[in-house]
């Protein structure tokens, strides 16, 4: 079994399409292909189904997906020891994104970071299923580091510290019926048209769970897997109104902030493997963004 065969493994397994993981691994179809049958023949089982429009894993596939990813973290956390040893480090960190960072700087640091590392490569993703996506990946290895915001469980092989925490608070347009009002419970919001992320996202989580300690359930009539921006937009024009963290509603001069009589705590983690399983670039990154947090709270 050769490396570059593992590679070409999770490029299909992460696309589910061969044409797509050509792309992505830089070789010809008909090369990956070979590649792959040759790997299925040395284990002497089939990874993938092929029987169907849409190839996808068999049960020896997924087994096999947890070793590969482990293979490939292994494999670059000695290559990235040599080159820190050297004294240059580099390699590449696969971040997970939120489509916000409230008060934390978030650019300023990886900026910073990329002028201490410029030889470390860093691949930013955004995930549309929330932080479950983030978890199950950082667990299985495609992902070396993640912020996780309201994460619906804590898996126990990974470290999870808080960054940072701020209030929620109601938004509306200035004409809105509430928006002179000083506080606002939130079951008395339970009748609000409201514009919201999907329910796999860590704030429509919090709120959803706000609303059921207050005895309530919000009228979510919009979802909307993207920034706050678009939510905003949908506000401004009348469609309904909104729960953001207190940064958040303050990026928009032409929305009315009002906030909560029971205090509502947005909080963002950076999630990640125990150091031990961690590459030193990843490690890096992990302190840099840790720093920038602590600064932002003196």
């Amino acid at each position: 079994m050769e490396l570059r065969q593992v590679e070409h493994f999770l490029a299909v397994a992460e696309e589910m399409s061969f044409s797509r993981a050509t792309e992505r691994a830089h070789v010809v179809q008909s090369a990956l292909s070979a590649s792959i049958a040759k790997l299925e023949r040395e284990l002497g089982v089939r990874l993938f189904d092929r029987s169907r429009q849409q190839i996808r894993l068999t049960a020896a596939g997924e087994r096999f997906r947890g070793h590969a990813y482990e293979v490939l973290r292994a494999t670059r956390a000695a290559a990235e020891s040599v080159v820190e040893f050297r004294g240059t480090l580099s390699g590449t960190v696969d971040f997970g994104a939120l489509i916000s960072y409230g008060p934390l700087d978030v650019a300023g640091a990886l900026g910073e970071f990329h002028r201490a590392h410029p030889f470390v490569r860093l691949r930013l993703r955004l995930s549309q299923a929330g932080a479950s996506a983030y978890l199950s990946a950082l667990v299985e290895g495609s992902l070396d580091l993640a912020l996780v915001s309201k994460p619906n469980r804590f898996p126990p092989q990974l470290d999870l510290r808080l960054l940072f925490e701020e209030p929620m608070v109601f938004v509306c347009r200035p004409d809105h019926p509430l928006a002179d009002r000083a506080r606002l419970d939130v079951a008395g919001l339970a009748e609000e048209e409201l514009v919201g992320f999907p329910p796999e996202f860590g704030l429509r989580r919090l709120m959803d769970e706000a609303f059921h300690v207050a005895g309530a359930r919000p009228q979510t009539r919009y979802e909307v897997p993207a920034g706050y921006a678009a939510i905003a937009e949908l506000v401004a024009n009348g469609l309904g109104t909104a729960f953001m963290p207190l940064s958040e509603a303050r990026r928009f001069p032409s929305l009315r902030p009002v906030e909560l009589t029971d205090q509502i705590l947005w909080r963002v983690y950076l999630a990640a493997p125990p150091p031990d399983q961690m590459t030193p670039a990843a490690t890096r990154l992990a302190d840099t963004l840790l720093d920038a947090a602590a600064r932002q709270q003196d």
